[in-house]
């Protein structure tokens, strides 16, 4: 198994779970950009935003409901957080299995480079 986030909801490789069930498994963000940085990924491979057909809107709707949740538990639901999907190397995406940053716990400014 190459994939990362695949070998991480295998138990094969370590990270910080912080929430798991059959549709999706979160963690801390390895190289954080903010003091909350959190990757909830689906369970399913899935290689980018582009692969997801009809059959995956409940499970992207479950995502967005996973965030929410977390970002409560983590204390930047009244603050703000960020929610971000890249899709595609040019948007940044360096690990090709779907995944959503939550990013809060201080001002993001909103900015491209």
């Amino acid at each position: 198994m190459s994939c990362p986030f695949c070998r991480i909801i295998a138990g094969q490789a370590p990270a910080e779970i912080l929430y798991r069930d059959e549709q999706v498994t979160a963690f801390r963000d390895a190289r954080p950009v903010a003091p909350v940085h959190v990757l909830i990924v689906p369970n399913e491979h899935i290689e980018t935003n582009n692969d997801v057909t009809a059959e995956h809107e409940s499970l992207l709707g479950h995502l967005n409901r996973v965030a929410a949740r977390l970002a409560q538990e983590l204390n930047v639901q009244r603050s703000g957080y960020r929610l971000v999907i890249n899709t595609g190397p040019d948007a940044g995406q360096s690990v090709f299995h779907l995944h959503m940053h939550l990013i809060g716990g201080r001002h993001l400014p909103f900015r491209f480079d």
